[in-house]
């Protein structure tokens, strides 16, 4: 004999006072809990209250009948799922038709047998619990398969910009290597060309200290070229010429203290230079405009140890935070005139801490732009969310830093934001 399922209630409708108490007795005598109800409405308010695991159900009552009263549970998405057995003191093929079509599960005929009354609503019982079973272990299966497939389709992400990052170090690395040589040719050329220049200039001023009255044709070629002009503004020249190249050179070493590739170990580095490499990088965008003034960075820097780290993917971790800032006080400027960003000006504030245990580097990001609601702020690591337009923003950047920062270091990075008054990222390294 089948096992008895635990703890099922069972509701019988039936009109007839008497076979009620002789199903309620068969059933609570094995175990079952049993609800009984004399008409199809009153079964219906019933269930609305408590569902039961099966319902025998008669099927000549006054008022609904059986059939309408399945047909109701049936159409109800609570109770559709409720094996539903009638009994009938009728054999006809057609009654039996009719109630299987409605939903009916089975059909008992009075009078009552009392082991085929109990093999017949076990069995139903055990087939209702495979089945709860079975779509219980298919959710299950199905809610596996989709966090596989977004854990998949999240680690293509991943490795589509990681390798992305790493043609673009790559190449970034190259192009200041290429810089390098010639701007360092320049550099070293400049000073022998200051030399020559300077002394170019003494041999002419000696010749007008002793021949004051040069010929004719002398004197219109120094008129023409102006040459008084020429020689007081040379040093000027090359004055802009050597800060021109030195800052080529900066922006060299920006690019390549930027790209640097360490994914295969980590080294000890100064966190201080892969912001300021950062910072460099993004000079441009954060130069004045027609629109607004300089987006000022203003930088807070404690004494830090050397941090053993991945320096590549720290700095790339730098650049989205800095970016999204940048990206944060434009959007605040939109509507506001050039003066009233002068009187409140875009910043940008880097500070970087010790905890008081001496044992994590804290690193702030901070801006005075839009900011961000708490909703946005619970969703601003997963991937692919973005607040950008389309084509502006892959919902990655943060994701891929959060991830750089707990998996690839051990730390942590969190989101301060209140909107209309700014955000500020907060990176914890231990040392």
């Amino acid at each position: 004999m089948l096992s008895l399922p635990e703890d099922s209630l069972i509701l019988v409708v039936d009109d007839t006072t008497t076979n009620l108490e002789i199903v309620f007795n068969i059933l609570t005598n094995v175990g079952f809990k049993v609800i009984t109800e004399n008409d199809g409405e009153r079964a219906l308010q019933q269930v609305e209250s408590r569902v039961p695991d099966l319902i025998l159900l008669d099927v000549m009552m006054p008022g609904i009948d059986g059939f309408e009263t399945c047909k109701r549970l049936k159409e109800n998405s609570v109770t559709y799922d409720i094996p539903v057995i009638f009994m009938t003191a009728n054999s006809d093929t057609d009654s039996k038709v009719k109630g299987l079509n409605i939903g009916a599960v089975d059909y008992i005929t009075k009078p009552f047998h009392e082991e085929e009354l109990l093999a017949r609503i076990k069995t139903h019982l055990q087939l209702r619990n495979l089945t709860k079973t079975l779509e219980k272990r298919v959710a299950e299966r199905t809610a596996a398969l989709s966090r596989a497939l977004k854990d998949l389709q999240e680690s293509q992400l991943q490795l589509v910009q990681t390798e992305k990052m790493s043609a673009l170090g790559q190449l970034v690395a190259g192009v200041a290597h290429e810089i390098n040589n010639p701007v360092g040719f320049i550099h070293g050329n400049l000073g022998h060309a200051s030399v020559y220049f300077q002394d170019m200039v003494n041999i002419i001023n000696l010749y007008q200290q002793h021949y004051p009255n040069p010929v004719p044709e002398i004197q219109e070629e120094i008129a023409a070229i102006d040459l008084k002009y020429m020689l007081s503004d040379l040093p000027n020249l090359i004055s802009s010429m050597k800060e021109g190249v030195q800052r080529i050179r900066n922006i060299s070493t920006s690019l390549r203290t930027f790209s640097r590739a360490d994914s295969d170990r980590k080294v000890y580095c100064n966190i201080h230079d892969g912001i300021d490499s950062t910072i460099m990088i993004l000079k441009h965008r954060l130069k004045a405009s027609e629109d607004r003034p300089d987006i000022q960075v203003i930088r807070y820097y404690d004494k830090l140890p050397e941090l053993e780290c991945f320096i590549g993917q720290l700095n790339q971790v730098f650049m989205n935070l800095l970016a999204n800032a940048i990206d944060a006080l434009e959007e605040s400027n939109v509507g506001r005139t050039y003066i009233e960003i002068e009187a409140n000006p875009n910043q940008v504030f880097i500070q970087t801490t010790l905890t008081e245990d001496k044992n994590h580097i804290l690193i702030r990001i901070k801006d005075n732009g839009v900011g961000m609601s708490a909703d946005v702020q619970q969703k601003i690591f997963d991937y692919l969310f973005t607040t950008k337009s389309v084509g502006q923003g892959t919902g990655l950047g943060l994701s891929i830093a959060r991830q750089i920062i707990v998996e690839k270091h051990g730390g942590s990075l969190e989101i301060n934001s209140v909107l209309g008054q700014g955000s500020e990222f907060i990176i914890k390294l231990p040392i």
